[in-house]
């Protein structure tokens, strides 16, 4: 999903915000990909596509990332340098909730940090060269 070009312009964005370990997550690029994918998507997790990685890095680097404010820092930096927003449109008319969702936040919510992974995918999308 992300391509070399794209990558060279996100690298240096996402190193700055990233939280530092000692071991840098493994293939970051790919990992990034499939995180974009599945908020694109609006896939479950385990449906990520198998050349994106394994499911279960990508969850677990937006939890944490999304817990320390990774996501925000991110998107900020992205529209500091005046990446196009892309528009996207979903029709929920169809979309049906479970049966005990009453729409409470829950502990830990990730709700705010995954509509930023939505602007940073239609960002990362706008930067895509359009087709003839």
């Amino acid at each position: 999903m992300l391509s070399d070009a794209q990558w060279a312009d996100l690298e240096p964005l996402v190193e700055a915000c990233r939280p530092k370990a000692k071991t840098p997550p493994q293939d970051l690029q790919r990992t990034l990909s499939a995180i974009l994918w599945r908020h694109q998507n609006g896939a479950k997790w385990r449906a990520i596509p198998e050349e994106l990685g394994p499911w279960w890095r990508a969850a677990q680097i937006f939890i944490r990332w999304s817990r320390a404010g990774v996501w925000e820092r991110l998107l900020h930096l992205v529209q500091e340098r005046g990446v196009q927003l892309g528009m996207v449109f979903l029709d929920g008319t169809n979309v049906r909730a479970h049966q005990k969702a009453a729409g409470a936040a829950k502990r830990g919510d990730l709700q705010p940090s995954e509509t930023l992974v939505k602007l940073l995918a239609a960002r990362v999308a706008g930067m895509a060269p359009r087709l003839a």
